[in-house]
Parts: structure tokens; C-alpha cells; sequence
């Protein structure tokens, strides 16, 4: 089972907050992912390595739910900031895997820190000429804002989208064209949603990463071993060519699936011993609770004070909020924020107070504060926000956050049911809050019916 907590590390007077997922009982393999993505691209890769390794996937700084770095990072702090990630879980010595930038990042580490690393798999090592660099400039990572009326969601949509067709995805020409195209919406809303989660941070550490010194270490070096692998259709299978003379125990090698960079990067990470660790550290006023019941079995997200009597409930299409007072803890419902979704009946209340009841026993509060349920009819207030092939879901969703500060319900659109607002509320980056929860809540008609069964009921 994949789990998923957060810790505080601190460096420099500075605290920041970083979310990681683990998984299994083996040596510590630390995964650090590609940009702009999180620790969830590796969730799949964490099941299959998990039998041999305690899997450790933070999100890195600024990305997922990890807080950004201060300042105008480069790669050397990513780097450090990976140790001392590492410091503060308690691990002195482990194994790494990294993808693209998660790779250039780990680059960095071991070359800054050769004795923490016991063993380096790396998918695909990028050696940009300065042609390509020049034709990166200042196009590749524009900024990226919330704007009014969701402009900003059109052109995340397309640019992710396209970026499977074009490399770099804004030269859409024949010489660019990648021979992997897709328009699986699926796959375009995973990176959508990270990209959401990172906002304009993702600028600092994919510009990081692309400013990064292609400085494979020297060949009398003494850095613990290293494969570099990239596959058929990964545009960076050709920078294997590139990669120069190497330290006797560094090799690279082009393989054709995505199945056979995995297949070879596991042998070379078992090739070498790394030590067992004991448990791992984590924070004391947020993480996840495990619960059990008939139609939920999966991860809950709390945050707040962790003694509190009080278990505060958000209302549908909502979550929990960053900050709790003392006395409260606040849950994110199945279906909602950062927990996990329903894998059974949810639109009764038996199975909802299921779970409420479970994770109250688990987080030992004794009173439970429900939300109040918004106007309107469940089957309008919560239209169906699926992915769609041209990400049309992205912005319907945030015209309705936007109606809802001005009426209620928000699809009657009239004098009679006008409220009064607060203009501060519109601002882009309260309602960016607002859409990322929205898009989030996969469960939140089931909840708001389940919550009128159990009105009527009381």
C-alpha cells in the first residue's frame, strides 16, 4: 500500500513543508520525479519496486503539496534540498531514481554529495546543445497566473496537450514532432492538475532544471554508481549519444519500452547494498489516516491540531481549509482534496457517516461540526467535470465558481436570487483555490444528497 505524509525540513533558519508518498519495507530507494509533475507519476512504479525497496517519492520544492524555496533557486539548492529531505526523514544513506529533471536533480546531489547516495538509475540525461538552449530562451516556461475569467486554464490545457506532439511543445513544426502524440484526456488532466497545484512555481524549478550544468562528473570522480537509460520516443534517447567519457562505474544505454528503462534500472539499483532504515519521520499537524470500511478503503487527509475534541467537516465540492484553530481538526471527505476516492456506494448517508465515525475514532475527536448545504438541486449544482478531449471541464468548472459568489444557487442567474459578495473573493487566486477543489470533488453530488438523507433523517 502507497501512503502519504508530510514533514517539516528546515534549513537556514527556514521551515518548509514537503509531501511525500512511501511504499514497502525494503533499503530506502528515494524517487525524485520530473517537472512539472509530483510524486504521484511514480505511484504505479512504486507498487512494482515496492516489494524490493521502501519506495520514498517526496514532491519536490514547489510542486504537488511541497512548499516552494525561497529565493531564485538553482539547481545546486533542488539538489541540497533533496538531502536535506533525506536529514530530516532520518536517512543518512540511500538508493535513488530519477526521471528527466528528477535525474538532473539527483545529478546534482551526488555530485555535491557522493557519500549519501549508494547507487544512481536515471531515465533519460538531458545535453542540450546551444542551439537548443537558445531555442528554449524564455518561451518554454512562461509565467503562469490565474486570470479573471480562466484564461490561464485554455493555454494550460493546449500547452500540455501539445507537449506530447512537439518537443518543445511551442515549435510546431515538422523538424519537432514527436513520434509519441496523444490526446488521451486522462493522461492531459493528470499533468493539468499538478501544473494547478504548483502554479507559477513550477518556474523555478523546471528553470532550475533547464539552467542546470550538463557536467557529467569526472571520470577519476568518486561518485557511487550510475545507469542512465532512455527508451524509443523519449526525446531525450538521443542525448545518450552525448554523454561523453564517464566514471568507470557510470553506463548508458538506449533500450526500446518504457517497461525495459524500468526492467534495467531496477537490476543496476539491486546490484548495489544499501542499509534498512527505521521508521521515518513525519509532521505532528497534518498527514493521513488509513480507514476501512464496507465501501471506503483508503487515505484520508487531516490537518490541524492533532489533539483537538473537534472534527470539522467541509461542505460539498469544498475541502479542508490550510489553517484550523486550536480545538479543530479538519478532513478532507473521500472524493475531496487530498483523500482518496469512494470504491463503493456513497449517495446514502450510512456510508459517509461510516467513514466519519471511522476516521473520529482514528484522529480520537468526539464532536462533529457538518457543514451547511448550499442551495439548490444536486444534479445542477454538480454537473459532470470529467476530462474531455479539449479540456472544456476546466472551464466550466471555473465559471462556477465564480457564479456561486454572486448567486445562490449559482445557475439561477437572476435578480431574485442575486447575494451580496465580497469583491476580495474574486480575486484569481482565491478562486484558483476554489476551481482546484471543485475539479477535485468527484464525490461531491453523492455527499450533498447523502447530507439532505440524513436532514430529513434527524
Amino acid at each position: 500500500m502507497i501512503t502519504r505524509h508530510f514533514i517539516d525540513v528546515e534549513n537556514d533558519g527556514n521551515t518548509r513543508r514537503v509531501h511525500y508518498r512511501k511504499a514497502g519495507k525494503g533499503p530506502p530507494l528515494l524517487m525524485v520525479h520530473q517537472s512539472p509533475r509530483s510524486s504521484k507519476e511514480y505511484e504505479a512504479l512504486m507498487e512494482k519496486w515496492s516489494s524490493h525497496f521502501t519506495c520514498i517519492a517526496p514532491d519536490t520544492p514547489g510542486f504537488g503539496q511541497s512548499d516552494p524555496l525561497p529565493g531564485h533557486p538553482e539547481i545546486a539548492e533542488y539538489a541540497d534540498a533533496a538531502i536535506e529531505f533525506l536529514d530530516a526523514l532520518g536517512i543518512q544513506r540511500c538508493a535513488a531514481y530519477g526521471f528527466h529533471s528528477g535525474g538532473i536533480i539527483l545529478v546534482t546531489a551526488v555530485k555535491r554529495h557522493p557519500t549519501r547516495i549508494t547507487t544512481l538509475a536515471v531515465g533519460g540525461y538531458a545535453i542540450w546543445s546551444a542551439e537548443e538552449m537558445a531555442l528554449f530562451s524564455d518561451r518554454y516556461l512562461p509565467e503562469f497566473h490565474p486570470f479573471d475569467y480562466g484564461e490561464h486554464l485554455t493555454w494550460l490545457w493546449n500547452r500540455i496537450l501539445e507537449q506530447s506532439w512537439f518537443f518543445p511543445w511551442f515549435a510546431t513544426d515538422d523538424a519537432h514532432r514527436l513520434s509519441v502524440a496523444n490526446d488521451d484526456p486522462a493522461r492531459v488532466d493528470a499533468i493539468v492538475r499538478e501544473m494547478l497545484d504548483a502554479g507559477n512555481a513550477y518556474q523555478a524549478g523546471y528553470g532550475a532544471v533547464l539552467r542546470a550544468p550538463r557536467d557529467i562528473p569526472a571520470v577519476d570522480a568518486n561518485v557511487p554508481p550510475c545507469l542512465i537509460s532512455a527508451y524509443d520516443g523519449d526525446p531525450l534517447q538521443e542525448h545518450i549519444d552525448r554523454l561523453g567519457e564517464m566514471p568507470p562505474t557510470w553506463s548508458a544505454q538506449k533500450v526500446t519500452t518504457p517497461a525495459d528503462h524500468q526492467a534495467a534500472s531496477l537490476n543496476h539499483l539491486l546490484a548495489t547494498e544499501t542499509a534498512m532504515v527505521d521508521g521515518l519521520r513525519e509532521a505532528g499537524d497534518e498527514g493521513f489516516v488509513a480507514i476501512q470500511t464496507d465501501d471506503f478503503n483508503g487515505l484520508i487527509h487531516w490537518r490541524g491540531d492533532r489533539t483537538a475534541n473537534q472534527l470539522i467537516l467541509h461542505a460539498p465540492a469544498y475541502a479542508a481549509a490550510d489553517e484550523q484553530p486550536a480545538g479543530q481538526i479538519a478532513i478532507d471527505l473521500p472524493g475531496h482534496g487530498l483523500s482518496d476516492n469512494w470504491n463503493g456506494e456513497a449517495s446514502t448517508w450510512g456510508p459517509w457517516e461510516a467513514v466519519i465515525a471511522a476516521v473520529a475514532d482514528a484522529l480520537d475527536t468526539s464532536e462533529t461540526i457538518y457543514p451547511t448545504l448550499p442551495d439548490g438541486e444536486p444534479d445542477q449544482l454538480y454537473p459532470d467535470l470529467s476530462p474531455d478531449r479539449f479540456g472544456n471541464y476546466l472551464n466550466m468548472a471555473w465559471q462556477i465558481v465564480r457564479a456561486r459568489h454572486m448567486f445562490a444557487p449559482w445557475y439561477q442567474v437572476d435578480t431574485a436570487h442575486a447575494v451580496a459578495f465580497d469583491t476580495e473573493r474574486l480575486r484569481p487566486e482565491h478562486l484558483a483555490a476554489e476551481h482546484l477543489s471543485l475539479i477535485n470533488a468527484s464525490a461531491a453530488k453523492e455527499f450533498h444528497i447523502a447530507l439532505q438523507s440524513r436532514q430529513k433523517d434527524n
